[in-house]
């Protein structure tokens, strides 16, 4: 390696000196002189660039006005060839050459060859064999299929491979670390093709469960009790989608659960009721159902999923479980009890006219629709006294379960505190023994939106599913939690 600004020679050709300029290197060959002595008497000593004459001595003057040149006499005038490179001439007793430069070559000076009537050698020309490469037990370079030296392929998605002298060089990207986890309301997927996974904005999530409690899309968690028809989602700036839900008290004043939803996107109006029933435009329908280009209702193990054009989906589990997601081209543009989905908890309380409240229930009843005389109030009073006994209570054996090894494998992702008390507040109210299980779903979803798969907890909580509350329902030939579908 040559460092900047030193001079070197190389071993192949004293006469070729180099020096490194800028980063590039630089290279001149000397031109020797013209000896005056006989062809006998010339040396050419190791690691010199020029040869000499041996001796000393005087050799005969040429004519007056005549040039002596070795030991041939050129008269004035006279043009002539010294050797191949040099071309000379004589006048006035005086001797001016020109002499050819020859490039620098890069083989060495013994393999380099000099033409007939030529002045420079040159390198022989060799035919160029590119070795081939092999790597996993693939061969590149041979038949027809050739990969010439140099040239560069994937393997996969993440490494590169090139064939350099017949040696396989592979690299790879260096990837994030994955131990730290996405920012919220984002999540983390490795798109096909790509080498390294990625942190993507995820569609907003509401939640709404039990007696009714309340998930916004930015996170914000709340019970209201309102037994009436709410506004829970709406595109507010484009007018693309609205989603309303029914609470019933019932058959008490002290609570109030979801009951049906109604989807509606465009001309299209989907009533989503309990026994998993299903309406489109007013007519029940059967599941799975389609609308092209439009819609599509599909059903799962546990629930019915309404999917839309627009990126709008509604999950329901037939009983009071309800979930709505929201692609992130909604972002800032929803309203409702399931907030505005801009990324700022602190703002969800934001009423029908604008105005930013503190308490769920005056921000939950701003936003009731269609006729008031359907919608049942609590009784204040007599409610506080119900959850003051419900406090008293020191059974908590049946919610307990959200905290114990059944859910074990989420609590370090979600934190069951909120869903553990809505739990005992479901409890203290629900009027049937199983309203623990509304906590027990919206805790799984919770985990399983992060890619925590919960098994057998529906066998160890015995939760049934909606489809297993509706065969039940059919056979005793009753309804679900004493609900009526519309």
């Amino acid at each position: 390696m040559v460092t900047a600004d030193r001079t070197v020679t190389t071993t192949e050709d004293p006469c070729v000196t180099c020096r490194c300029n800028a980063g590039r290197l630089i290279c001149a060959k000397q031109a020797c002189p013209v000896l005056h002595c006989p062809s006998s008497r010339i040396i050419h000593d190791s690691g010199e660039c020029c040869p000499r004459c041996k001796g000393s001595g005087r050799y005969l003057s040429p004519p007056k006005g005549a040039c002596m040149l070795g030991t041939m006499i050129y008269n004035s005038g006279k043009q002539f060839y010294a050797d191949q490179c040099t071309r000379c001439s004589c006048s006035n007793s005086a001797v001016s050459c020109v002499r050819e430069t020859c490039p620098v070559h890069d083989c060495p000076n013994e393999h380099q060859i000099v033409l007939p009537g030529r002045c420079c050698p040159q390198c022989p020309e060799i035919e160029e064999v590119r070795p081939s490469c092999s790597y996993a037990g693939k061969t590149y370079g041979a038949s027809i299929f050739r990969r010439q030296d140099g040239e560069t392929w994937k393997l996969d998605s993440c490494k590169a491979c090139a064939c350099t002298q017949g040696k396989v060089r592979c690299v790879m990207p260096m990837c994030p670390s994955l131990n730290l986890p996405c920012p919220p309301n984002s999540r983390l997927e490795h798109p096909e093709g790509q080498c390294c996974p990625r942190c993507v904005e995820s569609d907003g999530v509401c939640t709404v469960f039990g007696d009714p409690h309340y998930r916004t899309f930015d996170g914000k968690f709340y019970s209201f009790k309102g037994a009436c028809k709410y506004q829970l989602a709406s595109d507010c700036a484009g007018h693309t989608f609205s989603v309303r839900v029914t609470n019933d008290a019932k058959s008490t004043k002290f609570s109030a659960w979801t009951k049906t939803i109604a989807v509606k996107v465009g001309d299209l109006k989907v009533n989503l009721g309990q026994k998993m029933r299903v309406k489109v435009n007013g007519k029940k329908v059967e599941v799975p159902y389609r609308v092209p280009n439009r819609l599509e209702v599909n059903r799962t193990s546990d629930s019915v999923i309404v999917s839309t054009q627009i990126g709008i989906k509604v999950l329901w589990d037939g009983i009071s479980f309800l979930e709505v997601s929201a692609p992130t081209s909604y972002r800032g543009r929803l309203c409702g009890l399931c907030g505005n989905f801009n990324s700022l908890p602190k703002d969800d309380f934001t009423n029908r006219r604008g105005r930013l409240l503190q308490d769920p229930q005056p921000f939950g009843q701003s936003w009731a629709v269609g006729a008031k005389r359907s919608c049942v109030r609590p009784k204040p009073a007599a409610n506080l006294d119900r959850e003051r006994r419900c406090r008293g209570r020191k059974d908590h054996r049946l919610c307990n379960r959200l905290r114990s090894q059944i859910f074990d494998a989420c609590h370090k992702k979600v934190n069951p505190t909120m869903y553990y008390k809505a739990c005992l507040q479901d409890m203290c109210e629900c009027p049937t023994e199983n309203c623990y299980c509304e906590s027990f779903t919206a805790y799984a979803h919770e985990c399983k939106r992060l890619g925590i798969q919960l098994s057998h907890w529906r066998k160890s909580t015995r939760c049934r599913t909606g489809w297993d509350q509706t065969a039940a329902a059919v056979a005793v030939g009753s309804t679900v939690l004493g609900s009526r579908f519309p």
